[in-house]
């Protein structure tokens, strides 16, 4: 069969991380079946939705090497939910209803104090023509439900295994609101069947939703797609991240030095049974990651270990894979990367480091290393250097200072560099030079 998966965010703000754990997921998934990925944006919520969280999706998703096959909105897409609706109207399961939030309400605060489920009991099946004739002259304009079959609807999911749901204790799901607009439903399992989508890799908030959506493939005689449903990917505490509260967008992350790669570890492969640990690209996780391997306990992202995750990246980038961010911005040399990549926390961190090598540096000398730094100055060997120069000197300054580990080497290094922590200063000097060394002891 065709492996076809969609990702179908609401574009009413930018991806947060939980966002994009489907988001790559699914593309995971794509890419080791060599199947398509489609982005669908869910825009029927017209008062939220904007073209800019549409775009910003957009460069979310690019920022991951996230290519979709094609791009659909569902605004655009209108008159098929349309025909859906005059066949689900045609067989009797789409059916007009005219209660109000309130009286609703009341509904459901009636059967829970009755000791009963709160759904909705299917009053609006027994209105005559004449009743709804009535209402609508009062100026009552219907939302529409779709008649549930209420019976147990079982599937496989490829995550968690065999389900059931019973439709039987929900209330019948509302698909067209009273301005006509379309609810998430509705428009989901049109697309899907529209779009021939095989697999849904989805949150598993949504598994209770399914036994609805699978009635409803039916009702239109579309093919039922299989379904996984994944942990959900929380914060340090446990609770969920919300895209209206911006809790570590995408974007934010990216403007904030991370790593694309080292993000998206983070989201797709914690809750795995996969190690968080640096992968050389994300088609080397599409071609470890299955679907089995998803947990089915939580996934609590801890940002200590995004942040030791991008270290442990960057201290291994090749020259050739920095290269390019290198050039751009003016640091292109392969030395100087080998050196100082250790010492990387975010990608950005790579200029002021290199200035530890081109300078400019404000030494930090201590009063009471005065002399011990003009004595090291006096026996700095002359060149060429290489990387015994650095034991070459401290051990000619040990003998003539009595000098020994911290006191040796700390004045030295903050003479040099103007820090307490940086790279070898074996590996250092050589690429400083003499001159810019002595320039530094002054």
């Amino acid at each position: 069969m065709s492996i076809i998966v969609r990702y179908a965010p609401s574009p009413t703000g930018r991806l947060h991380l939980g966002n994009a754990r489907p988001a790559l997921l699914n593309w995971f998934f794509a890419q080791s079946h060599g199947g398509q990925y489609i982005l669908r944006m869910d825009d029927t919520d017209f008062a939220r939705s904007t073209r800019t969280s549409a775009d910003g999706i957009e460069a979310d998703l690019a920022w991951f090497g996230i290519s979709p096959s094609l791009l659909v909105r569902q605004s655009e897409r209108t008159a098929l939910y349309d025909q859906a609706v005059v066949t689900l109207k045609a067989s009797g399961r789409l059916y007009p209803c005219y209660e109000t939030e309130d009286e609703l309400d009341r509904r459901r605060k009636r059967a829970r104090a009755l000791g009963n489920p709160p759904i909705y009991d299917r009053a609006a099946l027994k209105l005559t023509d004449d009743d709804r004739a009535r209402l609508e002259a009062e100026g009552r304009k219907p939302h529409w439900r779709f008649k549930l079959d209420g019976r147990p609807v079982q599937f496989s999911d490829l995550i968690k295994g065999p389900q059931t749901v019973n439709t039987a204790s929900m209330s019948d799901p509302v698909l067209v609101r009273e301005d006509g607009s379309y609810l998430y439903t509705l428009p989901s399992v049109v697309d899907d069947i529209d779009l021939k989508i095989s697999h849904v890799i989805r949150g598993e908030d949504h598994v209770s939703n399914t036994g609805t959506q699978i009635e409803i493939f039916e009702a239109l005689g579309g093919a039922v797609p299989q379904f996984g449903h994944h942990n959900l990917l929380t914060d340090a505490e446990g609770q969920g991240f919300s895209k209206r509260l911006g809790s570590l967008s995408l974007s934010d992350l990216r403007e904030q030095g991370y790593e694309a790669i080292a993000v998206g570890i983070m989201a797709a492969l914690t809750g795995t049974s996969l190690s968080i640990e640096p992968y050389a690209s994300f088609a080397d996780i599409a071609a470890k990651l299955d679907l089995s391997m998803i947990s089915h306990g939580p996934a609590r992202f801890d940002p200590a270990e995004l942040d030791s995750l991008n270290a442990r990246i960057l201290h291994t980038m090749s020259f050739e894979t920095a290269q390019p961010r290198l050039a751009a911005l003016g640091l292109d040399n392969e030395a100087a990367w080998t050196l100082l990549r250790e010492n990387l926390a975010r990608f950005g961190d790579i200029v002021e480091l290199s200035k530890l090598i081109t300078g400019p540096v404000e030494p930090v000398i201590a009063a009471e290393d005065r002399d011990f730094i003009t004595a090291a100055r006096e026996l700095l060997p002359a060149e060429p250097w290489d990387e015994t120069t650095w034991s070459t000197w401290t051990n000619a300054l040990k003998a003539s200072t009595d000098r020994k580990g911290k006191a040796l080497f700390l004045p030295l290094r903050m003479a040099l560099t103007g820090r307490h922590d940086g790279p070898e200063l074996k590996s250092l000097l050589p690429l400083v030079g003499r001159k810019a060394c002595l320039d530094r002891l002054l």
